[in-house]
């Protein structure tokens, strides 16, 4: 028997219909996919401790963000800022960089942010702030 001939016999009990209706039925039953959420945090760093705070970050703290890849982890950046090109209110002019985290959800970021590890390596960063009271956005991927 060839596979066309097994296909209409199929189609003809009414067997191909109903695997396609359980299949939709799960697809139906799976729930939406997340969006990622991102964090930002507007640093006014030190100028005097500019490059301690970029080793910190790329040497100790951005490695051990990433070991929790698998568990929430997605992205982490550190961007300096160049220039306002439209609108405002500017950031202060003590604000230099831009810290981005992009986590698959606030409560897989609150595991992180709670880790041994995490409570060891943000101080490298944060020591070299100027201001501890800095700007901290949670936004939702949409």
């Amino acid at each position: 028997m060839n596979r066309r001939h097994l296909l209409k016999g199929l189609a003809l009990l009414g067997i191909g219909t109903s695997v396609g209706t359980i299949r939709a039925g799960a697809q139906a039953a799976t729930p939406p996919a997340r969006k990622p959420i991102v964090l930002y945090c507007d640093l006014a760093v030190d100028p005097a401790r500019e490059r301690e705070m970029l080793d910190a970050f790329h040497n100790h703290f951005k490695p051990a963000a990433e070991s929790f890849r698998g568990r929430g982890y997605i992205d982490l950046k550190m961007l300096k800022l160049r220039s306002v090109i439209q609108g405002g209110p500017a950031p202060a002019s003590s604000i230099n960089y831009r810290f981005q985290l992009t986590y698959e959800s606030e409560e897989q970021r609150q595991v992180w942010i709670r880790s041994d590890v995490h409570e060891k390596n943000w101080p490298l960063i944060e020591n070299t702030v100027l201001n501890k009271d800095y700007l901290v956005l949670l936004t939702d991927s949409v």
